[in-house]
């Protein structure tokens, strides 16, 4: 057998290959355990997030974390609201459509581990409104952010929360079922239509109501010694209830049949209106027929003035016709729906701003706060 058919084992003796190891231990850059002295010196290292923990200099760690308000084209000027409320810049976000009417979306900055909220009422023209949300969500998954809240001021599709008849949609909880699929995290919005579309969603629901700003301008305004808070419907009762609980007004409601979709009749009128301020209050006004309806009957029954207030002003059709030729005094809505032009040529319609609420509740979700006192 040759020698290049077998090596022959190399043997150190062990004093040699010890001392060896100390000289290789010696050389500059070399530590104890054998790696570079600069292992790892250059790796940036994080610390665990609390919300509410303090940091050793005093500070609060919740700041290592960013927030940035992003908006669609559904309702920008609220959005521009909630930044100065929250004193944040808006970020960074192009939505653009295509010529063939595919919406696009860029986000313009990085948003990696970043609290995002996303500002879109899915108003009129409501279903290029949910993409554009439903898109820009995507969008932001895909980019790593570090939570998403969708934040619908006015969540469209929620009066189609239950089966009318047979074999027709429930809407809402496909709307509730596209925002997770799209990647959601939590959802915040103001006056549902009815409280329990909260449960079609599997993710948590911040339901913020617009009633602090309304009952601040009706005491400032319209409270008199006699006034009278109505409920243009059975199904309003409980929020006019609430209404003249903290107003110190009696109650009243109207009671109505409705033939067709968009038309009502006003029957009777539950409670004494006689000789008092009226004030007539609803979630929704679309083509504004049961809300004339309801104040014409009012007037009929001899109240002094009539008013109205609702969150969203959809507005829709012949709303503003139907309202300038009524007997309402004023209608008081907020900036959830952008409001038409016609609307703010309107005398009669004036618009309130929840963007002082909105933006509390996306501190407080930021910081990881409890946003329970937003709720009344």
């Amino acid at each position: 057998m040759g020698a290049l058919d077998k090596a022959a084992p190399i043997l150190l003796d062990p004093p040699l290959f010890f001392g060896f190891c100390e000289a290789f231990r010696g050389f500059p850059g070399a530590s104890t355990s054998g790696k570079s002295r600069d292992f790892g010196s250059r790796i940036r290292r994080f610390e665990s997030y609390r919300p509410n923990e303090e940091t050793q200099d005093g500070a609060n760690s919740d700041m290592i974390k960013a927030l940035t308000i992003f908006s669609g084209n559904g309702n920008r000027e609220l959005a521009d609201a909630m930044c100065r409320a929250v004193e944040a810049r808006p970020g960074l976000c192009e939505v653009t459509t295509f010529s063939d009417g595919e919406i696009f979306v860029e986000i313009g900055e990085n948003v990696r581990g970043v609290n995002c909220f996303v500002v879109q009422s899915t108003c009129s023209p409501a279903n290029n409104n949910l993409m554009e949300l439903l898109i820009m969500i995507d969008a932001l998954k895909r980019a790593s952010a570090g939570s998403i809240v969708a934040v619908m001021p006015y969540f469209g599709y929620a009066r189609q929360d239950r089966k009318v008849k047979p074999r027709t949609p429930i809407s809402a909880k496909l709307v509730a079922n596209l925002l997770t699929t799209a990647g959601a995290d939590r959802v915040l919005t103001v006056d549902l239509h009815a409280g329990q579309i909260q449960g079609f969603f599997d993710i948590p629901v911040d339901h913020l109501y617009a009633m602090p700003v309304m009952i601040d301008h009706l005491k400032n305004h319209h409270l008199g010694k006699d006034t009278v808070i109505v409920s243009p419907d059975a199904g309003g009762v409980e929020r006019a209830r609430a209404y003249a609980k903290r107003l110190n007004g009696s109650l009243a409601i109207i009671d109505k049949r409705r033939e067709k979709a968009n038309v009502s009749e006003v029957m009777n009128i539950i409670g004494e209106v006689k000789g008092k301020d009226a004030i007539l209050v609803d979630d929704i006004i679309d083509t504004a027929g049961t809300l004339t309806h309801a104040a014409k009957a009012l007037m009929d029954a001899g109240t002094r003035s009539v008013s109205a207030c609702c969150t969203h002003g959809v507005l829709s059709g012949p709303a503003i016709e139907r309202i300038e030729k009524s007997p309402l005094a004023e209608l008081l809505v907020t900036d959830t729906i952008p409001l038409s032009a016609a609307a703010k040529a309107s005398s009669k319609v004036k618009q309130l701003s929840v963007a002082r609420i909105l933006g509390e509740a996306i501190k407080r979700i930021h910081h990881g706060d409890s946003i329970s006192s937003l709720f009344i």
